[in-house]
């Protein structure tokens, strides 16, 4: 009995189609790319529902006849390559002939085109990969395309597709990058009928300019190189504008956004000792190189690219890399400043159960003791308040912090010192806080440390609605890129819960009134855009819980860093901080929090043995 068989047309071709339409930015990326082809000098992107609903891009490009229209839609039909040969000397942005036909395979398109020649257009209207229409109608030069619910008839895919925020920022970053390559070319973005970018044909320091910023240009490097073979000209970043996360990395090959591990890695080299071990630079490069000497045909998305001399692309952009830093000096500048308010209050005094693992491990006492060793005062002012002292278990840190016996000093204790001695904590590197413990040391992160309390205290702030904000007394307004605004907005409830006080104020603008506690005053921009962009990666790993990948994404922006110094009374609360959270052991992502030496390690290491003591 047979077995094998052909597959019929309608079931390969949205095969096909799922490799090189993946979601609504790669129809957004492959419209664009063929009015660019089409000669185009002014280009609309339109979509309504972040691309699910409706992506139309309209050019005042060369236009098509009413033959080639319809030829458009079969499978490997081009007009950009005719033989083997082509493909050695490949200068347009498309050419394997699948994109139209495959947009057309899971949607419905509308599509109107007329050349220059023609006295009227052509206009075809097409569902899931079958052509219902074709008629003449009138219409401008050029092409408008419409594609609408994209994946109507493969539900599955449609089901897969991320929130509206997230597709937005896919579009976006395809907009941009086509955009900063392109700039003798006008283009215009609306979605959900409001303008986003209205881009007149520009230098390229004007276009970073739109995207990044008017103070931008002041922090970019200018690159270039030249040799026989290869040309290289752009910008980077300083190394003080690095991030610890990608996004901000720009690599155009004869003008085609691409992807390249080893050119990615040549320009990390270039900044080395400039930037940390897990930051990545802005860098904005264009290479200009013979088509014959690189392989755009590698995938169909054409993002990666192969080169037939790896080692010259390299060395070449080291080099361009590594010549400009060498032009600036970077060496930082010290300003000391008092500690303010704010540092000084950076953690509250914290509670602490008298049988949990702190009142075991860092005090070593029993709950008899906990209750017993409270000052006259607080109990006089217990009693005065008229609170039951059976229901208030829990002790002030740190009036017991003043009384436990330093155990580990070396001096002669007179009357007056046992009397008032704190707890011994150490920092170390202002990175670790070391602690002595009933058998022996803690060895604590601090960023980690802190990351676990304020994501738990976000949590809570989350579920119980009880938002700990501080109100600014100037409130700040800050303009937005459209795909954080749009984040924001769908955020903004969660964002109220843990203090944030936001609202929307034009098109693409926050005020932002009030921040959570623990935030300084004068960093909310610093920290939000921040937390967003920490919220998107989570998003990409596949963290869908919105509340969880917030409350990890604020925890771990508001913490306080490694290199950051903290006073004793800091480091003593933020030892008592955590142990008072319900899992003080690891971090939201899972890293051990503090590590613990034993003395019995610290005998075995020194060689001695046990009940010896020389």
């Amino acid at each position: 009995m047979q077995k094998i068989r052909i597959l019929p047309e309608n079931v390969a071709s949205k095969i096909a189609a799922g490799e090189v339409v993946q979601r609504p930015e790669s129809v957004v990326k492959e419209l664009l790319e063929n009015s660019i082809d089409a000669q185009a000098t002014h280009i609309t992107l339109i979509i309504k529902d972040a691309g699910k609903t409706l992506i139309q891009v309209i050019d005042d490009g060369i236009g098509m006849s009413a033959e080639d229209a319809r030829l458009a839609f079969h499978r490997h039909s081009t007009s950009k390559i005719s033989d083997v040969e082509d493909l050695e000397r490949i200068q347009t942005l498309g050419f394997r002939g699948e994109a139209l036909y495959s947009i057309a395979s899971v949607s419905r398109v509308e599509l109107k085109t007329k050349t220059e020649e023609e006295e009227l257009g052509t206009q075809i209207l097409i569902e899931g990969g079958k052509i219902l229409e074709q008629n003449q109608i009138h219409c401008d030069k050029g092409t408008n395309i419409s594609v609408k619910n994209l994946f109507f008839n493969v539900p599955a895919r449609r089901n897969f597709l991320k929130s509206n925020a997230t597709e937005f920022k896919h579009i976006f970053d395809t907009f941009q990058r086509i955009s900063l390559s392109f700039t003798n070319i006008r283009f215009t973005f609306i979605d959900d009928e409001k303008l986003v970018f209205d881009l007149p044909p520009s230098s390229i320091e004007k276009r970073i300019q739109y995207f990044f910023g008017e103070s931008f240009l002041d922090s970019l490097i200018p690159i270039t190189f030249e040799s026989d073979q290869i040309k290289i000209w752009g910008y980077i970043g300083a190394p003080h504008f690095a991030k610890k996360a990608k996004g901000q990395q720009f690599l155009f090959l004869n003008g085609r956004f691409v992807i390249n591990k080893s050119v990615s890695h040549a320009v990390y080299r270039g900044y080395e000792h400039l930037i940390e071990k897990g930051e990545y630079p802005f860098y904005l490069i264009y290479l200009n190189i013979d088509p014959k000497h690189i392989d755009v045909n590698v995938h169909p998305s054409k993002l990666e690219v192969k080169f037939d001399d790896e080692n010259l692309i390299y060395s070449s952009i080291y080099s361009a890399v590594k010549d400009a830093l060498s032009t600036k000096d970077f060496t930082p500048q010290i300003e000391l400043k008092e500690l303010d308010d704010f540092t000084q209050t950076r953690f509250k005094n914290p509670v602490v159960e008298p049988n949990s693992f702190i009142a075991r491990e860092i005090y070593g006492q029993p709950k008899k003791e906990f209750q017993t060793s409270v000052s006259p005062q607080i109990q006089t002012a217990k009693k005065s308040s008229g609170i039951d002292e059976d229901l208030n278990s829990a002790i002030d840190i740190v009036e017991k912090t003043k009384q436990i016996v330093n155990s580990f000093s070396f001096e002669n204790k007179t009357e007056e010192t046992e009397s008032i001695v704190t707890r011994q904590v150490w920092q170390l590197h202002n990175k670790y806080i070391l602690t002595p413990i009933k058998n022996g040391l803690m060895i604590i992160d601090q960023h980690i440390a802190h990351e676990r309390i304020l994501y738990e205290k976000a949590i809570e702030s989350i579920e119980n609605a009880i938002p700990f904000s501080q109100q600014l007394l100037f409130p700040q307004t800050i303009e937005l890129s459209k795909p954080d605004f749009e984040l924001v907005m769908e955020l903004k409830d969660y964002l109220d819960k843990i203090g944030f006080d936001i609202r929307p104020f034009g098109k693409s603008a926050i005020i932002i009134s009030g921040i959570p506690q623990d935030i300084k005053p004068g960093k909310e921009k610093e920290i939000l855009l921040e937390i967003l962009e920490m919220y998107r990666e989570f998003a990409l790993t596949n963290v869908t819980n919105e509340k969880d990948n917030l409350a990890k994404s604020f925890a771990c922006k508001s913490a306080i860093k490694a290199g950051d110094p903290l006073t004793e009374k800091e480091m003593i609360t933020l030892i008592d901080s955590l142990f008072a959270t319900k899992i003080p052991y690891v971090c939201p992502h899972g890293r051990p929090v503090f590590i613990k030496l034993t003395i019995d390690e610290l005998d075995r290491r020194f060689g001695r043995t046990v009940n010896k003591e020389d």
